[in-house]
């Protein structure tokens, strides 16, 4: 008997332990620093708080938030309050559009290049702007079928997709001033949009380095046209292989930078400005897509157009449109705080118009 009581006291200790043990456990775990905040996709607060009133005297500047994702777009899980979320990008484009100050940023005539970069669906009665660099080619993709040229996505040929004699999607400029004046003012419109500078590290990537579609205008035409004005200037060889970033960086925040564009033509919707692709201040747009909340704005912009039940946009690959501060700080290293300021003050309408952060850590 008197085993049998030693034997429950013992379990009785070995329980308590082990309750203790568990809790200890509990208390001092702690998640990877791989893992901290860092999903595949996630959402952050909107910053829109954070621009002055339009009324403020000189340059509009918001304060800098934390934030390791440069998007602009509801919490994680909110999807059902999206068009809470755009109502607020509307209102952050209009106090800035209505900022006098920065009226040389914000607006643009609607010239035929603008036009141009509008792509119409009358049987939808729906307008898309392209802005390249910003999952432009899967919209694309998607007018195409609603224009019923293809019956689904997976089947258009990549080679169609940007062949504009053959990928049956008409352009507002192809229409008549009435025409165009009716769908302006009655069609669903919308484009999307990416951080400024990341789009632009995208844009040199595409074209000056890797050229998977083969384009070889932007190296034989283009690149040399840069180097030859920009690289010697500043004591760089012109030799050199190559466009180099700093190269790049430095035409662009060039503001005589219009001689260059005016011969390059149209290959330069890969790098101006949102507000000279779709001008935003004055075309009052349906809807505002961000690259880095996609997947969520995506299906979101399809039903308030009311086409999601006929098409899907195309899957994204987790994490791809996140945004990516370390690529971005590689990029810039080694390029004067003078280049970069030149650059930000060209696209800073841009910044402030679709809520991006100023990119204090590469200006200050």
């Amino acid at each position: 008997m008197r085993q049998h009581w030693l034997l429950l006291g013992a379990c009785g200790w070995v329980l308590l332990i082990l309750m203790f043990a568990s809790k200890f456990i509990n208390l001092n775990f702690r998640v990877p620093e791989d893992y901290k905040g860092k999903p595949a996709l996630s959402w952050t607060a909107p910053s829109w708080k954070n621009i002055r009133p339009p009324a403020a005297q000189g340059t509009v500047k918001r304060k800098a938030v934390p934030s390791k994702e440069g998007s602009v777009g509801p919490p994680s899980g909110q999807h059902a309050d999206w068009s809470s979320v755009e109502r607020r990008r509307q209102e952050l484009l209009q106090s800035v559009c209505q900022n006098s100050s920065m009226r040389n940023l914000t607006h643009t005539p609607l010239s035929k290049f603008v036009l141009d970069r509008i792509f119409v669906c009358d049987k939808h009665k729906i307008l898309f702007c392209q802005t390249p660099k910003v999952g432009n080619t899967q919209w694309k993709k998607v007018f195409i079928v609603l224009n019923g040229a293809f019956p689904s996505v997976a089947e258009i040929p990549e080679s169609i997709v940007h062949d504009h004699e053959k990928n049956g999607l008409p352009r507002l400029s192809s229409l008549t001033e009435k025409e165009i004046t009716e769908r302006l003012s009655t069609y669903f419109k919308f484009f999307i949009v990416r951080d400024p500078f990341e789009r632009l590290i995208s844009a040199f990537k595409d074209k000056f380095l890797q050229n998977p579609r083969f384009e070889p205008w932007y190296k034989h035409n283009i690149a040399p046209a840069i180097i030859r004005k920009y690289r010697k200037v500043h004591g760089g060889s012109t030799g050199a292989p190559g466009l180099r970033f700093e190269d790049f960086v430095r035409y662009l925040g060039d503001p005589g930078r219009w001689r260059l564009d005016r011969q390059f033509g149209d290959h330069v919707i890969h790098w101006v400005t949102y507000v000279e692709l779709c001008a935003p201040c004055d075309i009052a747009y349906s809807a505002i897509g961000h690259h880095e909340t996609l997947e969520h704005d995506a299906p979101s912009i399809l039903q308030a157009a009311g086409i999601d039940q006929r098409i899907s946009y195309p899957d994204i690959p987790p994490g791809i449109t996140r945004y990516n501060r370390t690529k971005v700080e590689q990029y810039f290293t080694g390029i004067s705080k003078r280049d970069i300021r030149r650059l930000y003050a060209r696209f800073q309408g841009d910044f402030l118009l679709f809520g991006y952060e100023r990119p204090d850590f590469l200006l200050d």
